[in-house]
């Protein structure tokens, strides 16, 4: 029976999770082969000790890869890429692994965005890409330890749109056999887009004014902003031709408001903490981007893009 290679790269919440699943089914199996790609601190505790994922599906075990490096550069041959990096290494990733890249290579972005697609093609051109929509609450609690809260982790994978002869649905059973919630539909970009509604406009907006979700959907200035945040991306979907729902921002907010209240986004954390990195330029940045390639204004999103940069407090 054939192998199956996959390389997991970017031990963070997301990858932690998903390959922390990977990892217990296969290890002992060798019809599916898992290698992990970690940054050094995290390369050198999961090689000596294992991965633990703190979560109510699995305890503390700990669990290894079949192999682990530091760098793309030095993991072999892989079948299917695991990209679960944040999205600032996303070029730098793709420019170490396109020499790897065979026209019968899969990539799997498990990423937040609504252009990892098109980035990765840019740098990519051949293989198949698997455009995917990924929703898991999971984060680094310490190197080599992630933890998981909530719901069982998720993810939405579609077709490649130059490729979609190709069928997913071998690699989606492997995911299933890890006990991995995967869902396949035909075309995953609706699934995208609608996640971005939430993760821009809120993400964008609770950074701007360090409040959280609650507060952003309930105070009517924040509330205004966020609205006129997602009326621009629905501009830019529509444009696009991504089909999403009729009502997407009415169901945008409702799903804010299953959130605890005191709940801050990523960007927020990360903007008020002063790191050097953040997923600005995915959010704000890409919405900005998309309007000038499609002629389409964005003012709200350019205005509060500058506000961050440029540090205002309320």
């Amino acid at each position: 029976m054939k192998t199956t290679d996959f390389t997991l790269i970017g031990l963070g919440g997301v990858g932690g999770y998903f390959g922390y699943k990977l990892a217990g089914r296969y290890t002992a199996d060798h019809t599916v082969n898992i290698t992990f790609i970690a940054r050094e601190k995290t390369y050198e505790i999961v090689k000596e000790q294992g991965l633990t994922l703190l979560s109510p599906e699995t305890g503390d075990i700990k669990v290894r890869p079949h192999q682990i490096f530091k760098d793309p550069a030095d993991s072999g041959h892989a079948d299917v890429f695991i990209i679960c990096v944040k999205e600032y290494d996303l070029e730098k990733i793709c420019n170490q692994l396109k020499d790897k890249i065979s026209n019968d290579t899969v990539i799997l972005p498990l990423m937040n965005g609504v252009d990892i697609y098109e980035r990765i093609r840019k740098i990519i051109k051949i293989g198949i890409v698997l455009p995917a929509c990924v929703y898991v609450a999971s984060h680094i609690k310490e190197k080599g330890v992630v933890e998981h809260k909530g719901s069982p982790g998720k993810i939405i994978v579609g077709k490649d749109p130059e490729n979609k002869q190709f069928d997913p649905q071998t690699i989606v059973d492997l995911f299933k056999d890890a006990a991995i919630d995967i869902d396949y539909k035909e075309d995953s970009f609706p699934a995208i887009w609608s996640k971005y509604f939430f993760i821009a406009s809120f993400g964008l907006v609770s950074a701007r004014y360090n409040k959280s979700i609650g507060q952003v959907n309930e105070e009517p200035e924040l509330h205004e902003r966020a609205l006129k945040i997602m009326q621009e991306i629905e501009l830019i979907a529509f444009k696009k031709e991504i089909s999403i729902p009729e009502n997407i921002i009415e169901q945008t907010f409702q799903k804010a408001a299953s959130f605890p209240y005191q709940t801050p986004t990523s960007l927020q954390l990360d903007v008020q903490s002063g790191k050097e990195h953040t997923e600005l330029e995915l959010f704000a940045g890409a919405i900005i981007a998309y309007g000038k390639a499609l002629n389409i204004a964005v003012p709200e999103t350019t205005a509060i893009y500058k506000e961050i940069r440029e540090g205002l407090l309320v």
